[in-house]
């Protein structure tokens, strides 16, 4: 019988890839605009290395591309990007279809929901937020609540405390199958791979379940616990 329903919440919750893409390209118009002589596409491909080396939730990446294109922090074209960056992405945070009636549909069910996130605490919590979302979820662990990124049991771990469920009583909804298929299966957790999410192409994703839209966990829900 599945009780309690977790989400990952970057490309499973909200579209992060189309808000971080879009926002990019709004900071490097942005210092463009500001008169920085630099190569839009150029630029993005060097804002894109920068992220792959020291993480998408890096704070500092406008820092870094300045620095390195102007010999020296210029805050002229740093305040520039970051004004324009956060403009873009106040606008294009926004959630996948049918999220908001699924997670009210799992509720009415009695299910307790919780976000498992490898974001920082404070970006997480601001998402959810900005999304409206932040009092649809029974239990929210980010990387700040453990220290460990999955597919580390830690985590899984810690939220299953929270929601004082046992794991196997769980399904964990994820767009990465390294991460959270792998990291929940270790807790014989049930696993649902965000299909609609996926960034990587993945073919097979050792899931239970394959989601091509949210919604779909609600027969999931309905044919494991017979309701």
């Amino acid at each position: 019988m599945i009780k309690a329903v977790i989400f990952d919440l970057d490309n499973t919750l909200m579209d992060f890839m189309k808000m971080k893409s879009m926002s990019i390209d709004a900071g490097i118009n942005g210092m463009i605009e500001a008169g920085l002589n630099i190569d839009f596409q150029e630029s993005k491909t060097k804002i894109y290395d920068i992220y792959e080396k020291k993480g998408f939730e890096y704070q500092e990446v406008f820092d870094d591309f300045i620095t390195e294109s102007c010999g020296k922090l210029e805050h002229k074209y740093l305040a520039a990007a970051i004004v324009s960056y956060r403009k873009i992405k106040d606008a294009t945070m926004v959630l996948y279809p049918n999220v908001n009636s699924t997670l009210i549909s799992l509720s009415k069910l009695g299910l307790k929901l919780g976000v498992l996130t490898d974001a920082p605490s404070r970006e997480a919590w601001i998402r959810l937020y900005s999304l409206s979302m932040h009092h649809l979820f029974d239990a929210v662990v980010a990387l700040d609540d453990t220290g460990y990124l999955k597919p580390s049991s830690e985590p899984f771990l810690k939220i299953s405390n929270l929601l004082s469920i046992n794991p196997e009583d769980i399904l964990m909804v994820g767009d990465w199958p390294e991460r959270d298929v792998i990291g929940a299966k270790k807790l014989n957790m049930k696993t649902a791979f965000a299909k609609y999410g996926d960034m990587f192409k993945t073919v097979h994703s050792g899931a239970d379940y394959d989601l091509d839209d949210i919604s779909e966990i609600i027969e999931i829900i309905s044919s494991n616990n017979n309701v």
